[in-house]
């Protein structure tokens, strides 16, 4: 059995990969990050990482797999291996309050509410505010921004337009 120390370590290396397509952010700030487990294998050890994109086809799994597997690697872990899971699916509700001020910080309107719909009897379309400004005056250019998992706002008042991470 390997030391809850080890699977520690493991997890505290693997939670520094950024996001390829919001660098500010961690895969831990993310939510992708959901297990990091650390287990004899022959003489030495095994290190699994599991990964949940925020989408089956997002493009930046590739990299964050590449980017754990090599931070594991120069920290001493030789036998790596990243494992993608699709079950639960992934929802915003993963993202650390840390991650979605780093957001704001950026730039980037973070989600906001649950993200499971159908929760009560009424649906409401809520106001994206600024990022910058913080006003609520602001209106929905593009339902797809910079990538997928963003769409493209406009504010009102101060006339920035800014990606809003759309709460899935």
């Amino acid at each position: 059995m390997v030391t809850t120390t080890r699977q520690q370590e493991a997890w505290r290396i693997a939670a520094t990969v950024t996001d390829p397509e919001v660098p500010v952010l961690t895969i831990e700030d993310l939510g992708v990050l959901r297990d990091v487990t650390v287990n004899r294998a022959g003489d030495g050890e095994r290190v699994t990482v599991t990964l949940t994109p925020t989408y089956s086809g997002c493009p930046a799994l590739d990299t964050m797999r590449d980017d754990v597997i090599l931070a594991l690697t120069v920290a001493g872990f030789d036998d790596v291996e990243v494992q993608t899971t699709l079950t639960p699916a992934w929802t915003t509700d993963w993202m650390t309050d840390a991650g979605k001020r780093k957001l704001t910080e950026f730039g980037i309107a973070p989600p906001s509410g649950r993200a499971a719909l159908g929760q009560g009897p009424i649906r409401l379309r809520l106001a994206v505010k600024c990022p910058r400004c913080e006003s609520l005056d602001t209106r929905e250019v593009a339902r797809f921004g910079s990538t997928s998992c963003k769409a493209l706002y406009e504010c009102r008042a101060c006339l920035e337009p800014f990606d809003h991470f759309k709460a899935i």
